[in-house]
């Protein structure tokens, strides 16, 4: 792990030493906004395929109400049925949790690296890099210690929670009207009724966004900036994916 850890701090360094000359004292905290650039890249197939089943998913739903509707007394041939219409076509429910699932590894390397007193037993020299005179090893509380909310150390957390909240009422809009447009049809358990909770569930999804500033608010700020990087990228890419698919209030909205 220690040798996996310094190859990862030597990855950062050279992306750091790759952006110097046009950012100088920033190009750590640019480096880490391109590796993020770089993951999304990545695991932006996965992300295009999620979307394609999602849009399956959304025009199966008749067809999985009328099952459910047609073997409600019969469970477990309603569930065999669901699953065989899945099957045909090329439909996996769980295809839309891959994207975010890969990425939770560069998350926690760099939630580890930016932790880290001592990497490889030398010292973290990311350790004294910062973004605007917060170190990237500091976190909100650091910056509240060091000038308060107003502070230069504050002001760059304020600017992040600005950002963050703009993408969460974004989303947080865009899922609403998609929700309302496209109506799922309750997961019901092995017994054919609905999973307990998942009502609540599906109305909590829209506010999941806004989570992402307690997030932002306790870990490393080199940590941070790969959250609001990734989910800036996702508001963005989910915007392009999604939109030939109409939204509630889209046909009022063109008209207007």
């Amino acid at each position: 792990m220690s040798a996996f850890m310094s190859a990862f701090a030597n990855l950062v360094g050279s992306l750091a030493d790759l952006l110097e000359p046009l950012l100088h004292t920033a190009s750590t905290a640019a480096a880490i906004v391109l590796f993020t650039a770089l993951v999304r890249l990545a695991v932006h197939p996965l992300s295009r395929a999620a979307a394609r089943g999602q849009k399956a998913r959304g025009r199966l739903q008749p067809q999985i109400a009328e099952i459910r509707k047609k073997h409600g007394r019969n469970p477990e041939r309603m569930q065999k049925t669901i699953m065989e219409l899945h099957a045909a076509e090329k439909v996996s429910p769980l295809s839309g949790c891959l994207p975010s699932l890969l990425q939770m590894p560069a998350f926690f390397l760099l939630y580890h690296l930016f932790s880290s007193g001592s990497i490889g037993g030398e010292p973290n020299a990311l350790l004294s890099h910062d973004l605007l005179g917060a170190p990237l090893g500091g976190r909100w509380h650091d910056a509240l210690a060091h000038g308060g909310l107003f502070g230069g150390h504050g002001l760059v957390y304020l600017g992040l929670f600005v950002i963050v909240a703009a993408v969460a009422t974004f989303n947080h809009g865009r899922t609403k009207r998609q929700m309302a447009a496209h109506p799922m049809t309750p997961a019901a358990g092995p017994d054919g009724q609905p999973v307990p909770g998942m009502g609540a569930m599906t109305r909590l999804m829209p506010l999941l966004s806004f989570f992402t500033l307690i997030t932002v608010a306790v870990v490393p700020l080199a940590a941070a900036l790969y959250v609001v990087t990734t989910t800036t990228w996702t508001a963005v890419e989910r915007a392009w994916l999604y939109r030939d698919m109409p939204v509630a209030g889209g046909a009022m909205a063109t008209a207007a």
